[in-house]
Protein backbone atom coordinates (compact mmCIF):
# COMPACT_ATOMS: atom_id res chain seq x y z
CA UNK A 1 0.00 0.00 0.00
CA UNK A 2 2.00 2.96 -1.44
CA UNK A 3 1.01 6.48 -2.66
CA UNK A 4 -2.65 5.40 -3.37
CA UNK A 5 -3.60 4.99 0.52
CA UNK A 6 -1.51 7.70 1.96
CA UNK A 7 -3.49 9.56 -0.67
CA UNK A 8 -6.86 8.12 0.64
CA UNK A 9 -5.49 8.76 4.51
CA UNK A 10 -5.37 11.77 3.56
CA UNK A 11 -8.86 12.95 2.18
CA UNK A 12 -10.78 10.86 4.92
CA UNK A 13 -8.47 12.97 7.18
CA UNK A 14 -9.71 16.35 5.78
CA UNK A 15 -12.99 15.52 5.52
CA UNK A 16 -12.98 14.68 8.72
CA UNK A 17 -11.63 17.92 9.57
CA UNK A 18 -14.55 19.38 7.77
CA UNK A 19 -16.68 18.21 10.01
CA UNK A 20 -17.76 15.01 7.48
CA UNK A 21 -17.67 11.01 7.67
CA UNK A 22 -13.65 10.58 6.89
CA UNK A 23 -14.11 7.13 5.59
CA UNK A 24 -11.52 4.41 4.17
CA UNK A 25 -12.03 1.18 3.17
CA UNK A 26 -8.82 -0.61 3.83
CA UNK A 27 -10.11 -3.83 2.99
CA UNK A 28 -10.50 -2.55 -0.79
CA UNK A 29 -6.77 -1.14 -0.82
CA UNK A 30 -4.76 -2.65 -3.02
CA UNK A 31 -1.54 -3.71 -2.37
CA UNK A 32 1.36 -3.97 -4.93
CA UNK A 33 4.77 -5.77 -4.81
CA UNK A 34 6.73 -4.89 -7.66
CA UNK A 35 8.90 -8.20 -8.45
CA UNK A 36 8.76 -10.19 -11.39
CA UNK A 37 6.49 -11.27 -11.80
CA UNK A 38 3.96 -9.08 -9.81
CA UNK A 39 2.33 -9.59 -6.74
CA UNK A 40 -1.13 -7.71 -5.98
CA UNK A 41 -3.95 -8.69 -3.43
CA UNK A 42 -6.56 -6.91 -2.13
CA UNK A 43 -9.37 -7.88 0.55
CA UNK A 44 -8.18 -10.72 2.90
CA UNK A 45 -5.83 -13.44 3.20
CA UNK A 46 -6.63 -17.01 3.46
CA UNK A 47 -5.01 -16.86 7.18
CA UNK A 48 -7.21 -13.66 7.78
CA UNK A 49 -10.32 -15.14 6.35
CA UNK A 50 -9.67 -18.80 8.85
CA UNK A 51 -8.89 -16.91 12.03
CA UNK A 52 -12.35 -15.49 11.42
CA UNK A 53 -13.92 -18.47 11.89
CA UNK A 54 -15.53 -17.46 8.12
CA UNK A 55 -16.82 -20.40 6.02
CA UNK A 56 -15.02 -20.19 2.48
CA UNK A 57 -14.44 -21.42 -1.09
CA UNK A 58 -11.13 -21.13 -2.94
CA UNK A 59 -11.07 -20.45 -7.08
CA UNK A 60 -7.52 -20.39 -8.45
CA UNK A 61 -6.82 -19.99 -12.10
CA UNK A 62 -3.22 -20.56 -13.45
CA UNK A 63 -1.69 -17.68 -16.33
CA UNK A 64 -0.17 -21.58 -17.94
CA UNK A 65 -3.60 -21.67 -18.89
CA UNK A 66 -4.10 -17.97 -20.26
CA UNK A 67 -3.41 -17.42 -24.25
CA UNK A 68 -2.03 -14.18 -23.45
CA UNK A 69 0.54 -15.21 -21.41
CA UNK A 70 1.17 -17.73 -23.12
CA UNK A 71 1.68 -15.88 -26.31
CA UNK A 72 4.12 -13.65 -24.55
CA UNK A 73 5.64 -16.04 -22.85
CA UNK A 74 5.13 -14.89 -19.61
CA UNK A 75 2.67 -17.58 -18.10
CA UNK A 76 4.02 -17.73 -14.42
CA UNK A 77 1.18 -17.02 -12.14
CA UNK A 78 -2.33 -17.75 -10.99
CA UNK A 79 -5.15 -15.58 -9.73
CA UNK A 80 -6.61 -17.03 -6.53
CA UNK A 81 -10.00 -15.41 -5.23
CA UNK A 82 -11.59 -16.15 -1.78
CA UNK A 83 -15.68 -16.09 -1.46
CA UNK A 84 -17.78 -16.58 1.69
CA UNK A 85 -18.65 -20.05 1.32
CA UNK A 86 -22.88 -19.41 2.05
CA UNK A 87 -22.71 -15.90 0.32
CA UNK A 88 -20.54 -16.16 -2.44
CA UNK A 89 -19.13 -12.63 -1.02
CA UNK A 90 -15.90 -11.76 -2.53
CA UNK A 91 -13.45 -11.63 0.59
CA UNK A 92 -10.21 -11.42 -0.95
CA UNK A 93 -8.14 -11.43 -4.53
CA UNK A 94 -4.58 -12.39 -4.87
CA UNK A 95 -2.69 -12.36 -8.30
CA UNK A 96 0.70 -13.26 -8.70
CA UNK A 97 1.25 -12.83 -12.54
CA UNK A 98 2.98 -10.37 -14.80
CA UNK A 99 1.45 -6.69 -14.74
CA UNK A 100 -0.78 -7.85 -11.36
CA UNK A 101 -0.62 -4.28 -10.29
CA UNK A 102 -2.60 -3.07 -13.44
CA UNK A 103 -4.86 -6.59 -13.06
CA UNK A 104 -6.08 -6.44 -9.39
CA UNK A 105 -8.07 -3.01 -9.64
CA UNK A 106 -10.91 -5.01 -12.01
CA UNK A 107 -10.63 -7.11 -8.61
CA UNK A 108 -11.20 -3.89 -6.27
CA UNK A 109 -13.85 -2.77 -8.26
CA UNK A 110 -15.65 -6.11 -8.09
CA UNK A 111 -15.57 -5.82 -4.35
CA UNK A 112 -16.58 -2.13 -4.03
CA UNK A 113 -20.30 -2.97 -5.82
CA UNK A 114 -20.51 -6.25 -4.45
CA UNK A 115 -19.59 -8.67 -6.99
CA UNK A 116 -19.41 -12.18 -6.04
CA UNK A 117 -17.15 -14.77 -7.56
CA UNK A 118 -19.47 -16.22 -9.89
CA UNK A 119 -20.21 -12.63 -11.42
CA UNK A 120 -16.33 -12.47 -12.69
CA UNK A 121 -16.79 -15.91 -13.56
CA UNK A 122 -19.52 -14.75 -15.77
CA UNK A 123 -17.78 -12.30 -17.52
CA UNK A 124 -16.13 -12.57 -20.87
CA UNK A 125 -12.40 -11.29 -20.43
CA UNK A 126 -10.49 -10.58 -23.70
CA UNK A 127 -7.60 -13.13 -22.77
CA UNK A 128 -9.88 -16.64 -23.40
CA UNK A 129 -8.33 -19.89 -22.59
CA UNK A 130 -8.92 -20.85 -26.31
CA UNK A 131 -6.27 -21.87 -28.74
Amino acid sequence: MLAHKAEEDGVACVEYIAGKEGHVDYDLVPGVVYTHPEVASVGKTEEQVKSLGVDYRIGKFPFLANSRAKAIDDADGLVKILAEKESDKILGVHIMAPNAGELIHEAVLAMQYGASSEDIARTVPCTSNTE
